[in-house]
């Protein structure tokens, strides 16, 4: 006959005993169970001990988690949690070094069980681990020859915090200090700074106002240089602060890292020593360059937002800057005003914009906005005789296959910035991050000089029409979540005819040939 499904039949450990071999009563109070036990070896004061488990995260058997035990669990006989606490509180605080390195070594094992977290806190355990880092040593020497102690007290400062016990924001400023000062030295034990790395990313995730004092006590250069090391914890510890302070800055000190992230070179170090490094990146480190390529690439998303506003003098002027890198030999300054307005318009026709009398109005749309002008803007100035090839190309035709640079140029950065995903939110599980962006300065400009190319070149061998972006009104694509080689559209049905739309074709047909040429990872 089975046994009731309240009964487990387990064994319960204790060093120096013989295991017992018991039927668990699972409706049976856990104190009723623990007097049993201790009956069993002949042990007085059933209070002071605790079931546990021996494998895995060993936790307390308690109350709320005893109904996870199965059948054939092994179980020890150990300290009660409040008197393990205690135990340990003398341990750390005695004369003897040995006796405090060798309590803070088990506070750093056993802190990672709530129960016992909740029993040390209660006991001001946490208050004894802060003025500990307070008052240490500033000498490297002392801290490297304190290296052991300073760490499990860390250790364990880490896990208690990590059950929420205690608001990070009670943390004093000297204790702050204490530890930016380890992540700043240039020569401590790397678990010293691993663990100060993670304390530190803990406090500016937890509040705008630890993040103000984080940022103002740590050197931003060395978190640089921890980025430059071969140990790859100490490398995914420095991104995580990094990626903490970026996303919990404000709009006026993200501009302020940005600006410094760039100057100190960041992206060539993370290409560098993080992306080719021998050893195979961790999954964690993976996210955090999918936060930063997703931070930066939300940075363009004001630009995304606003429209072309034909009163803005510089705005007119880039693309009156468009028009004379492409014609300038036509132009003639001595022609009348009206002569001169007469072939500007003409000259606009023929960069492919739809109001050639103002053709900031083709950019009046929000997405993408002024993002086209940038994206034009770069491609005119950075490959000149690209550009001028491709307007000159189709402008001189005399079919009706000639394509539009201008509106060519708007519909394609839309087409980038949903294949980007400019002004979504980073994921907090995404890991998918491209390798070409930490590659060159520019991920969304360089893009689209390739693709504006590969656009012209699809554009000739289907023998589209102007009348092919009408088949595609705005709002009826949909892009996939998969990469740009397997990007899908609604709109396009077909491999190669016009029916489908140029831009679904388009889409189609040059994501694949793109993606090997800019070794992407996704």
């Amino acid at each position: 006959m089975p046994p009731p499904k309240d009964i487990v039949k387990i064994a319960i450990q204790m060093p120096g005993a013989n295991a017992q071999l018991i039927e668990l009563d699972q409706k049976k109070p856990l104190s009723a169970v623990l007097k049993e036990v201790c009956d069993g070896w002949n042990l007085a004061g059933p209070d002071n001990y605790a079931l546990q488990y021996t494998e895995a995260n060993q936790n307390y058997i308690t109350e709320s988690n005893r109904l996870d035990i199965k059948n054939g669990s092994i179980l020890r006989l150990t300290k009660a949690p409040g008197r393990f606490a205690e135990d340990l509180l003398k341990g750390i605080q005695s004369a003897d070094s040995g006796v405090r390195s060798h309590s803070l070594k088990q506070l750093a094992g056993v802190s990672k069980d709530v129960t016992f977290a909740q029993e040390f806190i209660s006991r001001d355990g946490h208050a004894l681990l802060v003025h500990i880092v307070e008052s240490s040593s500033d000498d490297a020497i002392v801290l490297l020859r304190d290296t052991p102690f300073m760490t499990h007290t860390l250790k364990g400062f880490v896990e208690l915090m990590d059950h929420g016990i205690v608001s990070w924001e009670n943390l004093s400023p000297i204790f702050i200090k204490k530890i930016a000062g380890f992540v700043n030295a240039k020569v401590l034990d790397v678990s010293i700074q691993q663990l100060s790395l993670a304390i530190l990313e803990n406090m500016v995730l937890s509040s705008s106002s630890l993040f103000q004092v984080v940022n103002q006590v740590v050197i931003r250069e060395r978190l640089i240089s921890h980025l430059q090391v071969t140990n790859q914890q100490i490398q995914t510890k420095a991104m995580a602060l990094l990626m903490a302070l970026l996303q919990t800055a404000g709009e006026a000190d993200r501009q302020d890292m940005f600006a410094f992230l760039s100057k100190n070179k960041l992206r060539q170090y993370i290409y560098k020593n993080i992306i080719h490094s021998s050893g195979a990146m961790g999954d964690e480190m993976a996210h955090y360059l999918y936060v930063l390529q997703s931070v930066t690439l939300n940075h363009l998303e004001p630009r995304m937002r606003t429209p072309l506003d034909s009163y803005n003098q510089d705005q007119r002027e880039i693309l009156h800057t468009l028009r004379q890198a492409a014609f300038e030999s036509e132009s003639d300054s001595s022609l009348s005003h009206e002569r001169r307005r007469s072939l500007c318009a003409k000259e606009f026709k023929k960069l492919g914009f739809s109001n050639n009398s103002n053709p900031g109005q083709d950019l009046i749309r929000t997405p993408p906005g002024l993002l086209a002008l940038d994206t034009m803007s770069y491609f005119a100035s950075r490959y000149p005789d690209a550009y001028s090839r491709f307007v000159l190309e189709n402008s001189s035709r005399e079919d009706k296959h000639e394509c539009p640079f201008a509106r060519s140029s708007i519909q394609l950065t839309l087409i980038l910035c949903e294949i980007l995903r400019i002004g979504e939110p980073p994921s907090e599980t995404g890991s998918e991050y491209h390798t070409v962006f930490f590659s060159q300065d520019s991920l969304l400009n360089e893009l689209f000089c390739i693709c504006i190319q590969l656009l012209n070149k699809t554009w000739k061998e289907m023998r589209a029409t102007q009348e092919d972006f009408d088949k595609v009104q705005p709002g009826r694509a949909e892009p996939s979540r998969a990469r740009p080689g397997t990007h899908s559209l609604s709109a396009g049905a077909g491999a190669g005819g016009r029916g489908s739309g140029f831009r679904g074709y388009w889409v189609q047909w040059c994501g694949p040939q793109i993606v090997p040429k800019l070794h992407l990872h996704w």
